[in-house]
């Protein structure tokens, strides 16, 4: 198979998972348009790759109020989009038997970031995705960590939870709506990136999937059709894997039940 779409929003693109997947994307010939918050690292990716299939928009999807706009803005500016890919992430470790080390506002920000302005984006870009007579998509980059978490990071595994439950209703409800839609998730695992730098810069990037690897194995999974693509899943894998599809078999059958009950 073949990844279907021409020209790819890609949020979250100055670093790490974005930028790669944005660099994969050009290489097959799609147009990406990056998006970000660091104006310096956008132009210099525009600069290395040409503005005939490299384009960017510096935004900060923090400031949810600012959303609606942006998207105004860019499918204005770029009304040939075809998919929305949301690759968001922020991570710290909490300890909550410390309470009084907690930084909630730290703690808040991971959840608003992760969850709060994905949720938000998806939402906004909605109508423009359903106005195409082709086929769109909506991808999120999740986490394995949505399914299994790590008890050392309570707020970025319950912001995952969150997005990948956000996900599974929302394809369930455009799959019912007969959408053009299509919604995917890729499930990263720890991948060697500056998400880890509050760990210390070398510490961190040395932790995990190399960037490379983790690209190679994420794009061959969309070019399989896949809607859920996962990438070295927390052992044993069976049991993973059992985690995750018996939660979205039984998430499937819930909703039939409640379209029947109204």
């Amino acid at each position: 198979m073949t990844f279907p779409y021409k020209h790819v929003l890609l949020i979250g693109a100055t670093s790490g998972i974005g930028y790669a997947m944005a660099n994969k994307m050009l290489e097959n010939n799609i147009r990406v348009t990056a998006v970000g918050r660091r104006q310096e690292r956008l132009d210099a990716w525009v600069r290395e790759n040409g503005t005939d299939k490299a384009h960017s928009v510096v935004f900060d999807i923090s400031k949810l109020d600012a959303i609606p706009q942006f998207v105004q803005q860019v499918t204005s500016e770029y009304p040939d989009i075809d998919c929305v890919f949301i690759n968001a992430g922020f991570q710290r470790a909490t300890d909550f038997t410390s309470p009084e080390t907690v930084d909630l506002p730290t703690y808040h920000q991971i959840m608003h970031v992760n969850y709060t302005a994905a949720m938000t984006l998806a939402n906004i870009f909605l109508p423009f995705l359903s106005g195409k007579t082709t086929a769109t998509d909506l991808v999120f980059t999740d986490s394995n960590l949505a399914i299994v978490p790590a008890v050392s990071m309570p707020g970025y595994c319950a912001s995952k939870a969150a997005l990948n439950t956000f996900a599974m209703c929302l394809r369930a409800q455009l799959a019912e709506a007969k959408s053009n839609i299509n919604v995917i998730e890729v499930f990263p695992p720890a991948v060697q990136t500056e998400l880890h730098d509050y760990m210390g810069a070398e510490k961190g990037r040395q932790m995990g999937m190399p960037l490379k690897e983790f690209t190679d194995k994420a794009w061959q999974g969309l070019l399989k059709g896949d809607d859920e693509v996962y990438i070295r899943c927390i052992p044993p894998e069976d049991r993973f894997f059992s985690i995750a599809r018996q939660r979205r078999s039984a998430c499937e059958e819930f909703a039939q039940l409640l379209r029947k009950m109204h």
